[in-house]
């Protein structure tokens, strides 16, 4: 299993949220074809076909936790664990 897929076990079961490295977030984002843009402290992520635009900022070395549970909601809903 590699790097993208652990943080994508970790988002999707939930446990953990306030304890996912932000750069492991952004990596798996990335990995899976969004693009990132940034803003000052916010980093903002669109893909083709997604409507949601995600917004994550750090908090210290983790993202936020409701980021995460906003980036598992747009995974889950899109269908993208798989890919």
């Amino acid at each position: 299993m590699g790097k993208h897929e652990k943080v994508m076990e970790k988002i999707l079961q939930g446990a953990s949220d306030s304890n996912i490295g932000f750069d492991d977030i952004r990596s798996m984002l990335l990995y899976l074809g969004f693009e990132e843009r940034i803003r000052g402290s916010h980093h903002l992520y669109r893909r083709k076909g997604i409507e949601e635009k995600i917004n994550l900022q750090r908090a210290g070395n983790k993202a936020k936790s409701y980021q995460v549970k906003q980036v598992r909601e747009v995974i889950l809903k899109y269908h993208l664990a798989g890919k």
